[in-house]
């Protein structure tokens, strides 16, 4: 069961590399399962390696892609510690680290040795400085997500005044960044919510009340959707659409595009999407199909740097709203990911040490 949670995250400065415990408290999965498979475990203190940063861990980020890795849609090697993304403090530098100093509050979109944990190793290339108008708690909720959203927005298609984007779970953490994105670039936003009790929410990032579409109350999604983006769009259909549901929308997702329009799929909250024939792209319209990741967006340090920049920036600015849903402590991971899994959350789940 969730706990009640304070309101920011704060880590104190260290002052000294020999500032910290040899054994430190972490979660770690040692078989894919469920999120009872999430265990609080006593650990040692990871040591830095020649190119990497020791952070103390002020808070972690929640993500989906957490769960794939712990119920093994995603492999990774067990046991397993959770958790991309964070913020902190340095503790201690490797030997050829150069640019950051103990006491330097960081944040990153992808650790070493996994952010769900009281100390994570960070490869220095990959550390982000974390602006000083920005608590902790925010920059941990903001890397894996906003950068996610900005490539999205940006890159894979890059949205302007004549575009219209289909983005589902407007509410969530990607959804509700990439709108607030969508519209700065002059986009209209379609957005799709899992309730009625997210649409004052997407209201109050400038969607339109009248482009806000609760699926909840669609008798058949496929049908429906298509019909109420089409509606909207004098029958035309959106230019892009930002998928990040999967196998339940995908079908609604390729009926509600444009001629030569682009499905971007970019996450599987309900699951993966099955094998199909690529003749329905035909059949939609001759439409365009991407499987994005982060990854290989900010595949060099130039690249995230520029990204994470332009982000931290518009968030200290208050450009950015960076909307915090839950807060979390450690111990109670596996219910952070209940949350999360069940798709009734609003903004970011964040963890605190």
């Amino acid at each position: 069961m969730l706990r009640s949670s304070p309101e920011t995250v704060a880590t104190p400065p260290l002052t000294s590399p020999d500032a910290y415990a040899d054994e430190v408290r972490a979660i770690i999965v040692n078989r894919p399962g469920g999120p009872a498979a999430l265990r609080l475990t006593e650990t040692e203190t990871p040591a830095p390696g020649p190119d990497q940063v020791l952070v103390k861990v002020a808070a972690a980020g929640v993500n989906f892609i957490d769960t794939y890795r712990r119920s093994g849609v995603y492999r990774v090697a067990f046991p397993h510690i959770p958790g991309s993304e964070g913020a902190g403090t340095v503790a201690a530098l490797g030997q050829r680290v150069a640019g950051f100093a103990v006491g330097d509050q960081v944040a990153w979109a992808s650790s070493a040795t996994g952010s769900y944990a009281e100390y994570a190793l960070v490869d220095a290339a990959r550390l982000l400085p974390a602006p000083a108008g920005l608590t902790l708690d925010v920059a941990a909720a903001l890397p894996l997500q906003g950068l996610t959203a900005d490539y999205l927005t940006r890159s894979t298609y890059e949205l302007g005044p004549d575009d219209v984007a289909l983005i589902y779970a407007a509410a969530g953490g990607v959804g509700g960044l990439a709108t607030q994105m969508a519209l700065a670039a002059g986009a209209r936003v379609i957005a799709a919510v899992g309730s009625a009790a997210k649409i004052e929410t997407v209201a109050g990032l400038g969607v339109a009340p009248h482009d806000i579409v609760n699926l909840a109350a669609l008798a058949d999604l496929t049908r429906d959707l298509p019909a109420a983006v089409r509606e909207r769009t004098g029958g035309a259909g959106a230019h892009v659409a930002y998928d990040g549901i999967g196998r339940d929308t995908f079908a609604a997702t390729l009926a509600s595009l444009r001629r030569r329009g682009l499905a971007v799929l970019f996450g599987g909250a309900s699951g993966q999407v099955a094998p199909f024939d690529p003749q329905e792209l035909n059949a939609h319209g001759s439409l365009y199909l991407t499987r994005p990741k982060l990854d290989d967006y900010v595949a060099s340090p130039d690249e995230l740097r520029e990204r994470a920049d332009r982000l931290f920036a518009a968030a200290a600015a208050g450009r950015l709203r960076v909307a915090i849903g839950r807060r979390v402590p450690l111990a109670d991971a596996s219910g952070a990911h209940e949350l999360l899994e069940s798709r009734q959350s609003q903004g970011k789940i964040v963890l605190y040490m």
